[in-house]
């Protein structure tokens, strides 16, 4: 465990200071805002949910540790170096864009053939008139599919399941879990989310894109790997969290570029939604990433075009042609879009409460272990079987419309047509938008020129089944996203709303299922400017502009008065100690010293062996303050912290002195700075593989040479509301507090991420708490 989790015995924090199990509010109360973890003694903020596992959680260390050996390497790097480390880094960034492209193709192509053969063989069923074969045939597919990805997720990958993009926002913020970005993660991500999105849930394949990209950047910056022998010496660079969290935002961009084939939305999606700390090299290199994927997609989508995918064809990778033919908007047209966005935000923020109910339902149903996650899954799958195939039996049946361009009713397992149980030459509008891909489904919506293809009644039927299915959906057992359930309600919604309009303003019907989906995504997720672009880029018309930019402020205004964001909710209820960019108010009135709790424990530059042994075994801290005394000194004087991983090594050496002396030269020559690097996935030195005898413990060992002289420090009358904004800007793990009159101890203790929590800090003054 961490230092920055404080341990249990040593930071006396109490159990119910954690669940905010305050005197002065109701159990109820308590419920809506605890993590989801309160029922499993969650009595730190070490342990938080990973997709659906359990898994202690440390903190990334973002800041340059500046010890005698980090600047003796630095000073001996030649140019030849530092140019491969930047030609290197570049070359990272290409390679994730071309694997990221990959995945995303080879994600479409599976789905588009699973799912098509399963409609097809329905859709062949249905015209021979074999109803039930062509429900048990529809169904027993789902159920299959679902069987697979909730396999993978529940004894493969458990932080497989959901979305993702809440624990790489988590990751970039600092945040850490073995489980969080490793290879069975990746695995479950790719081949769950094929089988979920096939399996016709009402799930994306959007978010769970983001996380695999995140996974694809993380294992190409581990470093190199001494057990599969990739160990060039150029890979060393990156053993880092710095230049990780780098590559991990060009993957998160690289993922949304992939699922939209939205090169410049990625970026701002990762600009605006996931990165916690930016820059303009960073800025860059993920434009770069995108654009490599965007071309890789571009290749693969006309060599699909000569009929060599199999059923792959222009549902893949999803661009929506929705041509604007009017350029100018009268006020009826502007006052319709203006009713669009306020009720799309309210429905919005109405979705992210029923879904904040509805995990912490699947949570307790989770906990109970695999079987029990097969189970909701399975339940799912049957309901979302049944509604798919059951509410168009209620449509009507429609003729087909005369002057068309394209076959009615269509023949095959894509097209705005679908024939379902009609005579020949009619439709079934409903049926249309449920058997079908969610992609397919979206560009029907979202087709101009089409304003008597689907009825009232069935646009209202649509919207209300994918928004019910779309909540009781997210929260089980497998890869999931909600983009394309979100799109899929706000098209329905504004498509029905354009319908209903349709008297008093010019503007087309597919023009306002655009919109209401802007609604959606605005009132759900939060985001503006990396949706507005993502959803031009997808729409391929800058005309609509204005439009979408004016629901997207509208509703996310609306919204923001209800309550926060979905990724934000999520983030919470997981239990992530997530440090938001704005300081809490109660913040300004508490200093840094107010919140330093526990004994501290500090080693002396040059340390018996015995006492570092015994402080490793008692605590889980992860950073020890070193404080320089006589004879070493004149006073005793703060000469910087010391990290648990660099102690492991340096015992683990056992350069021992007899005497309490400094050999900080000896030490000098047999280590190099990558010797203290971070090493890959997790496995570094732990302290149950250091052989220490006895004789050894009574021997001392000089920590300057690895000791990072420049730590980050705050008097101890900062305000603590600036001490946490300067904590995540910088990217910190360790911020000192130190004393500001002579004569005390140099070092007051030490400010980490969990100190900045509000569970903790209210938990020490109550009085603080926020009356609801």
């Amino acid at each position: 465990m961490d230092r920055d989790m404080n341990d249990i015995e040593s930071e006396g924090f109490e159990g119910k200071e954690m669940d905010g199990n305050l005197s002065n509010e109701s159990d109820q109360e308590i419920e809506l805002r605890a993590p989801l973890l309160r029922k499993r003694m969650n009595t730190t903020s070490q342990i938080a949910i990973v997709g659906a596992n359990v898994c202690p959680i440390e903190s990334l260390d973002y800041e340059i540790v500046e010890n005698d050996l980090f600047k003796q390497d630095w000073r001996s790097r030649k140019k030849v170096q530092i140019f491969q480390y930047i030609v290197l880094k570049w070359t990272l960034a290409l390679l994730i864009g071309l694997a990221t492209g990959l995945v995303g193709f080879f994600n479409n192509l599976a789905v588009e053939n699973i799912a098509g053969f399963k409609l097809l063989l329905t859709s062949n069923l249905m015209l021979r008139a074999r109803y039930y074969q062509a429900f048990f045939a529809y169904g027993g597919c789902n159920l299959v599919l679902a069987f697979a990805a909730v396999a993978l997720c529940a004894y493969i990958a458990p932080a497989a399941a959901g979305s993702g993009i809440p624990e790489v926002k988590a990751y970039l913020n600092g945040i850490d879990a073995h489980s969080m970005l490793a290879p069975s993660t990746l695995f479950v991500k790719i081949f769950g989310s094929i089988c979920g999105v096939s399996g016709g849930f009402v799930v994306g394949k959007e978010g769970p894109m983001v996380h695999t990209g995140a996974c694809i950047a993380s294992l190409l910056g581990q470093g190199g790997s001494r057990k599969y022998h990739l160990t060039w010496t150029w890979l060393r660079y990156f053993k880092n969290d710095r230049d990780r969290r780098d590559l991990i935002t060009c993957g998160a961009a690289a993922g949304v570029a992939a699922a939209f084939r939205a090169p410049v939305g990625g970026v701002l999606f990762a600009l605006e939604e996931v990165a916690s700390w930016w820059r303009s090299a960073l800025l860059w290199r993920t434009f770069f990433t995108t654009a490599v994927v965007a071309v890789v997609l571009r290749a693969f989508i006309e060599y699909c075009r000569s009929g060599n995918c199999g059923l792959f064809g222009q549902g893949g990778l999803i661009m929506f042609d929705v041509s604007a033919a009017i350029t100018t908007y009268t006020t009826a047209d502007l006052l319709a879009v203006i009713f669009v966005g306020v009720f799309g935000g309210i429905l919005g923020s109405l979705y992210n409460y029923f879904l904040g109910k509805i995990i912490r339902a699947y949570s307790i149903i989770n906990e109970r272990g695999p079987p029990f996650k097969i189970l909701l899954v399975v339940v799912i799958s049957i309901i979302t079987s049944c509604c798919s195939y059951g509410l168009p039996w209620l449509a009507k049946c429609t003729p087909c419309p005369t002057n068309l361009k394209e076959q009615c009713p269509t023949i095959g397992r894509s097209g705005n047509f679908k024939n379902f149980q009609c005579q020949p030459g009619h439709y079934n509008d409903l049926a249309s938008l449920f058997l079908n891909t969610n992609d397919d489904a979206i560009r029907n919506l979202f087709s101009s020129g089409t304003e008597s293809e689907f009825y009232i009644s069935t646009l209202f039927l649509f919207f209300a089944a994918i928004y019910f299915l779309g909540l009781i959906t997210y929260g089980i057992a497998i890869p999931s996203g909600l983009f394309i359930p979100v799109i899929l309600a706000g098209a329905s919604y504004g498509r029905l709303v354009g319908t209903l309009l349709s008297k008093i303003t010019d503007l087309d019907a597919g023009l306002f299922a655009l919109l209401g989906a802007a609604s959606f995504l605005g009132g759900t997720m939060r985001m503006t400017v990396s949706v507005c672009i993502i959803l031009l880029e997808l729409t391929n018309d800058l005309l609509m502009l204005p439009l979408v930019m004016l629901v997207l402020l509208i509703s996310k205004t609306v919204a923001d008065s209800f309550n926060k964001g979905v990724y934000d909710q999520i983030v919470k209820m997981k239990g992530l100690p997530y440090l938001e960019a704005h300081a809490e108010p109660y913040m300004r009135h508490l200093v840094a010293r107010d919140v330093v709790t526990g004994p501290l424990v500090t080693f002396s530059g040059v340390e018996k062996v015995g006492n570092i042994m015994c402080s490793l075994e008692m605590t889980g801290h992860n950073g020890f303050p070193v404080v320089d005394e006589p004879p070493f000194s004149a006073a005793p004087e703060l000469c910087g912290v010391v990290l648990r991983s660099h102690l492991l090594v340096l015992l683990n050496a056992k350069k021992f002195t007899r005497e309490r002396v400094e050999n900080g030269g000896e030490i000098g020559r047999t280590f190099e700075a990558f010797d203290f690097a971070k090493a890959g996935s997790g496995k570094g030195l732990k302290l149950e593989d250091l052989d220490i005898e006895e004789e050894e413990m009574e021997m001392y060992v000089d920590l300057h040479p690895i000791t990072n002289t420049s730590p980050y420090t705050v008097v101890e009358t900062m305000s603590l509301a600036k001490a946490a904004l300067l904590f995540r800007e910088v990217g910190l793990r360790h911020l000192c507090v130190v004393p500001k009159t002579p004569g005390r101890p140099p070092v007051v203790g030490i400010l980490t991420r969990h100190d900045f929590m509000s569970e903790h800090i209210l938990g020490l003054y109550p009085h603080f708490e926020p009356h609801k």
